[in-house]
């Protein structure tokens, strides 16, 4: 008999993270002056049986926020660009107002499948003339299932003696997030931390029990800076710190091209597993559509083509005249 353990995350992963942090960080929730609405799927290591596939939805919006701006900032007013040099020069701090927020995730790996769904609250004060800092959490349900039937042991058995019960089995548990972040014109820095609250997940019968599962915090450090090379071109580079405990640290180094609110291009490297590309474009005054592809270095690229990542973004309600871009997410 073999005996080992395996440790590893149990949050999904998100390659194109920087188009939609409020993913990761509820002090994002009701940073813009819109309803913001992203629908993401991911396909992670294809052609690999059982390989991860997670779909999210989320949407939040600013409460009470006043500052609405009356100048426009579109890329529709001839000879105006709303990532030019003007934006910087004119960008003050956000006004106090409040963010709420929904999360829904659905994330499948092999026989085990997560739903879950968070409410979102976080509020956003100016810290001076330029920079903000909002402070945010998120509540909700998480639901852990595991389909004994898709358990495969090789020769036709799928029975583990361990497991209490046949079928679907499952477990729904509260479940909190908490985040901060500073942001300006040019800059953000993030700190947040998914599953707050580490809470047992077992499975496991008592006769055959050795150890007890258990949902642990995730951790999350995000920073970029965005850099004006032209009056049409941003260059922003990006970084993510991930931990999880008993798990190697981490991190995620990316870098992203901007023309205007058009069109983007850009590439990340992720430690410990391999490289991403990804590309994006508006296709509508109030429509994005980007797509990821990941590549591992690992030996999964022996039994997989790789990962695919889509997201499709809506705006809705924005208050700025004309406006067709954010201000506030990178």
């Amino acid at each position: 008999m073999i005996l080992g353990s395996l440790q590893a995350q149990q949050k999904p992963h998100y390659t194109q993270y920087v188009l939609n942090q409020y993913i990761i960080n509820p002090a994002f929730s009701g940073i813009e002056n819109y309803t913001d609405i992203k629908l993401s799927h991911r396909q992670q290591w294809q052609g690999l049986e059982g390989a991860p596939i997670t779909s999210y939805f989320t949407l939040h919006a600013p409460l009470g926020k006043s500052d609405y701006k009356t100048n426009a900032t579109s890329f529709g007013v001839e000879g105006f660009n709303p990532r030019g040099k003007s934006y910087y020069e004119e960008y003050e701090a956000a006004a106090p107002h409040h963010g709420v927020g929904l999360q829904i995730i659905n994330d499948k790996a092999g026989p085990f499948s997560n739903f879950s769904a968070y409410g979102t609250y976080a509020y956003h004060i100016g810290l001076g003339a330029r920079t903000n800092i909002s402070a945010g959490f998120g509540a909700g349900i998480s639901r852990t299932n595991l389909n004994t039937g898709k358990l495969d042991f090789g020769n036709g058995v799928n029975v583990d003696p361990a497991i209490r019960g046949t079928g679907d089995i499952g477990k729904t548990q509260f479940d909190l997030n908490a985040g901060l972040l500073l942001y300006s014109a040019d800059y953000f820095m993030g700190v947040s931390m998914l599953q707050v609250v580490p809470q047992e997940l077992d499975f496991s019968n008592a006769a055959n029990r050795q150890n007890i599962g258990k949902k642990v915090p995730h951790f999350f450090g995000t920073f970029g800076y965005r850099f004006l090379l032209t009056e049409d071109i941003n260059m922003i580079p990006s970084t993510m710190i991930k931990y999880v405990s008993s798990v190697p640290l981490q991190a995620d180094l990316n870098l992203k091209f901007q023309y205007r609110d058009v069109i983007w291009a850009g590439a990340s490297y992720r430690t410990q597993y391999g490289f991403a590309a990804l590309a994006g474009v508006r296709a509508m005054r109030s429509l994005i559509i980007s797509y990821s592809y990941d590549y591992t270095t690992t030996r999964l690229n022996t039994v997989s083509n790789g990962s695919h990542e889509i997201i499709i973004g809506v705006m809705l309600g924005n208050r700025y005249n004309q406006e067709t871009c954010p201000r506030n997410v990178w």
